[in-house]
């Protein structure tokens, strides 16, 4: 088992004002404008966001695939910015393991579900021999696939094809496993098998997951859910489990906005539309929560004082639009 030591450990993945720029025929598109990310040691999160929203680009930075325009983006201790080529491809075979959407990037069709497994580890040159058929074995069973290890991909079902493809993932014992739509081409049943798989994975071996996807579902599985939006983290979720006072167990699932280093923050969508907020709001600082309302009503108008100001969640600044 891993030892995540939570404790004297930095976050195992640390994003700070990380900025993508993508530049073609003159034209600059900003996938990312200052995100901020941190997974501790051992968690299990999800990253949703509807397409364009910059949670492709900011997987394929943390796994080493490309490199940010500007800020911090930190893995496992490796600084993804200044890395060089040598660093690089010892961090992607030894520190992150990564399960694409496409089960053939993932998996090669000529071989068994224990040679794909046991190729990963001959290409990084971890374990041989007796090991290696034990490492093997070992994370077929842990993904009950055990039973498939002597069948071809095309041998197996979607979900199957998943499961093996994690275990190939984890085959040289990485600190950080990084999995992009993993479940984007399964059915629902079959997606929340695989989910529950890799919840099994991260409590059994302490990984630290990512799981980047539009997929709202996904959340049902994690502890911990972020949201991104224009290319920055908007909300999170963040699940718990309690007792209530008749001993029954509860299910807690509280939204959180996401303040950034200078107090930005990105309103919900849905409280925007609700209040009509456009241009420019109001602000007011009460004991316990800051009070937001319609700015276009023109300078004289005042806060109320109602209805609205006692619903108001506490927030601050909208994002820039």
């Amino acid at each position: 088992m891993i030892d995540v030591a939570l404790t004297d450990m930095e976050p195992h993945i640390l994003c700070t004002d990380l900025v993508r720029i993508f530049s073609a025929d003159g034209v600059e598109v900003q996938a990312l404008q200052g995100l901020n990310l941190r997974i501790d040691a051992g968690e299990m999160v999800a990253v949703v966001g509807a397409s364009g929203s910059g949670k492709s680009t900011l997987l394929t930075i943390l796994s080493g695939l490309d490199t940010a325009t500007a800020g911090v983006a930190r893995v496992a201790g490796h600084d993804l910015l200044t890395m060089r080529s040598r660093e690089r491809v010892a961090y992607q075979r030894h520190t992150v393991g990564f399960v694409w959407q496409q089960t053939s990037r993932n998996l090669l069709p000529y071989l068994t579900a224990a040679e794909n497994v046991a190729l990963a580890m001959n290409v990084a040159g971890t374990r041989r021999g007796a090991a290696r058929e034990q490492r093997v074995d070992e994370l077929l069973d842990l993904l009950d696939v055990g039973d498939r290890r002597d069948r071809r991909p095309g041998e197996l079902s979607g979900g199957e094809q998943q499961r093996v493809a994690i275990a190939v993932a984890l085959a040289n014992e990485p600190l950080v496993l990084l999995a992009d739509e993993p479940t984007g081409e399964l059915d629902e049943a079959t997606s929340a098998a695989v989910l529950e798989a890799m919840r099994g994975v991260n409590d059994e071996l302490g990984v630290t997951t990512l799981i980047v996807t539009h997929d709202p579902t996904v959340s049902g599985h994690v502890r911990r859910t972020v949201q991104i939006r224009d290319g920055r983290t908007s909300t999170e979720v963040l699940r718990s489990t309690r007792v209530d006072e008749h001993g029954a167990e509860e299910h807690i699932a509280e939204e959180f906005a996401v303040l950034d280093r200078v107090g930005r923050l990105q309103l919900p969508h849905e409280f925007v539309q609700s209040l009509a907020l456009r241009d420019r709001v109001r602000l007011a600082l009460e004991p316990d929560h800051v009070g937001v309302w319609p700015g276009h009503e023109g300078a004289d108008a005042a806060p109320r004082r109602g209805d609205e100001a006692s619903a108001a969640p506490a927030t601050t600044e909208e994002d820039e639009r």
